[in-house]
């Protein structure tokens, strides 16, 4: 058994070692410095924008690169397509969402026949 002498000097140690009574906890409000901080980033608003507007709502005219790729969540299968050729067949004004849509039912094999069911889950990379 320490010495109360002793059990001083552990808890001592003990309190310089300890962390600082800082951070917020999980049911704290942040710092009004973080809102300050995410407001003046103007990468946030740019990303959000890019967002909705680069992926799979674009027109295929509207679209920069040659080639598209639509991927499955649900079987892993990928389908690539150049940009030419998906305007040549489906039109220059096709969405590209419901043409990576079509491309992945064409080859679709998990058919279980229920509609809810049925079909690929689109992954859209452009």
């Amino acid at each position: 058994m320490p010495t109360p002498k002793q059990m001083e000097k552990m808890a001592a140690a003990v309190s310089r070692k300890a962390p600082p009574p800082g951070g917020p906890g999980p049911g704290d409000d942040l710092p009004p410095e973080y809102w300050q901080a995410l407001m003046e980033d103007g990468g946030v608003e740019a990303r959000r924008l890019s967002a909705g507007a680069s992926g799979r709502m674009l027109r295929l005219d509207q679209i920069p690169q040659h080639l598209l790729r639509v991927g499955c969540r649900r079987c892993g299968r990928t389908v690539e397509i150049q940009k030419a050729d998906a305007a040549r067949l489906y039109g220059p004004d096709a969405v590209w969402r419901d043409v990576g849509q079509r491309l992945l039912d064409n080859i679709c094999t998990q058919r279980t026949g229920r509609h809810e069911e049925d079909g690929c889950w689109p992954s859209f990379d452009t």
